[in-house]
């Protein structure tokens, strides 16, 4: 995998994490926000028909509602409550603990909350309640008594005929005192709808967010490619090319100063190096080639696995090759006992010297068609940059034909 799609995976990766981490963070954020709104709502609408069924309490008379009972506080209230909420997914209801109307019986939730009312003194309540899909957000603002509801919710004797007709002696909605609580509004929100509202809204973010992530991924790439990517596969191609083909004479322009400039500077400078060093060598080859071209004697320069890489003419004479032929054969296969040889060169890796280094030895050699000749064999060690390189010059009798 090339850098460049392993550098792309990466960031591409980094991103979705952090645009996934966005997404949940916007995701509560929304979640909470939607419900305070809801709250709000509902708080509102509470507010409302409290202000509402007060008024009404306070302007409208007792033979009014006798004649019209739709004036009747509660009843003009509740219903007003549901024009607000008509085409909402907002549900809203009076309850009371000591209810007239069985509709505004408190169900476990709101009898619960009522008895906070009563005891806490609290302003308000909302929470989240029920279970699985039957979550709603719920809220309650408690209502007390007036000396306008103390009319109909005050004493027996004192409350409307028609009141009395209806509602018996003894009933519990009578007897309250001004400022005790009477009940509280009720205002329930499905927490699916809100979920569909939030979804709703986290589509569009996602779809926004996800856009900006792309553009992110395409222009991040873009520059790293441009900035660092381009750079260094230019320095690389270059190192490739030198390898395979041995020209170290094409430098990369560097187009800027930074880490990544000074790493085509410093590799130009080591191809310069190299050049030089490499011209210097095949100077020095040259100047050897000729030094053994004019000497006496056969003269092989082999590798300490035997692998010949310089020879003379008067070698390529003893042996029955050509120059090209005879570079890259093994010079233990010229030596009829090869033994002493290896001896020799294992010796010197090994105990940094040895009895065949630097004297003169008897051997038998052949050339390529099997023909024996006695020679003198003198064998020299040289270390270049990279391993050790051996010269044997051997000396014979008489030049073969």
């Amino acid at each position: 995998m090339r850098i460049t799609t392993k550098l792309t995976l990466i960031i591409s990766c980094l991103l979705i994490v952090l645009f996934m981490t966005l997404a949940w963070a916007s995701y509560r954020h929304d979640q909470a926000l939607a419900l305070q709104e809801t709250v709000d709502k509902a708080r509102t609408i509470a507010r409302q028909i409290v202000e509402i069924r007060d008024y009404l309490s306070s302007v409208v008379r007792v033979d009014q509602v006798e004649q019209n009972p739709g004036l009747t506080p509660q009843v003009a209230a509740s219903r007003i409550a549901l024009r607000l909420t008509q085409d909402s997914p907002y549900y809203v209801r009076q309850v009371s603990l000591r209810y007239r109307n069985p509709q505004n019986q408190p169900d476990a939730y709101e009898r619960e909350t009522l008895q906070q009312f009563k005891g806490a003194q609290l302003k308000e309540r909302f929470q989240v309640a029920g279970v699985g899909n039957n979550k709603a957000l719920r809220y309650l603002l408690p209502m007390v008594a007036d000396p306008s509801c103390l009319t109909c919710h005050g004493s027996f004797e004192q409350a409307p005929r028609f009141v009395q007709h209806r509602f018996p002696k003894g009933h519990p909605s009578y007897n309250y005192q001004a400022g005790e609580l009477i009940g509280a509004i009720s205002v329930s929100v499905p927490l699916g709808t809100l979920q569909q509202t939030i979804l709703k809204n986290m589509r569009r973010e996602l779809l926004l967010e996800g856009v900006i992530v792309l553009l992110l991924v395409a222009v991040t790439g873009w520059l790293i490619h441009r900035a660092i990517l381009s750079p260094v596969a230019k320095v690389a191609e270059g190192i490739e090319t030198a390898a395979n083909s041995g020209n170290f004479s094409s430098p990369i322009v560097a187009t800027n100063n930074d880490e990544i400039g000074r790493l085509v500077n410093s590799f130009n400078e080591l191809m310069a190096e190299l050049e030089r060093r490499t011209r210097q060598r095949h100077e020095s080859d040259e100047r050897y080639r000729n030094f053994i071209e004019i000497a006496q004697s056969p003269i092989v320069t082999f590798l300490p696995d035997g692998k010949i890489v310089i020879t003379n003419q008067k070698a390529e004479r003893l042996f029955g090759l050509n120059k090209d032929e005879l570079l890259g054969q093994s010079i233990f296969d010229f030596f009829s006992d090869p033994t002493a040889l290896r001896e020799g060169i294992s010796d010197y890796f090994h105990a940094g010297s040895s009895a065949l280094i630097g004297t003169t030895s008897r051997q038998t050699v052949r050339d390529i068609c099997g023909r024996q000749f006695e020679v003198e064999v003198v064998i020299s060690v040289s270390q270049s940059e990279q391993e050790a390189m051996f010269t044997a010059i051997l000396r014979t009798g008489k030049e073969p034909q």
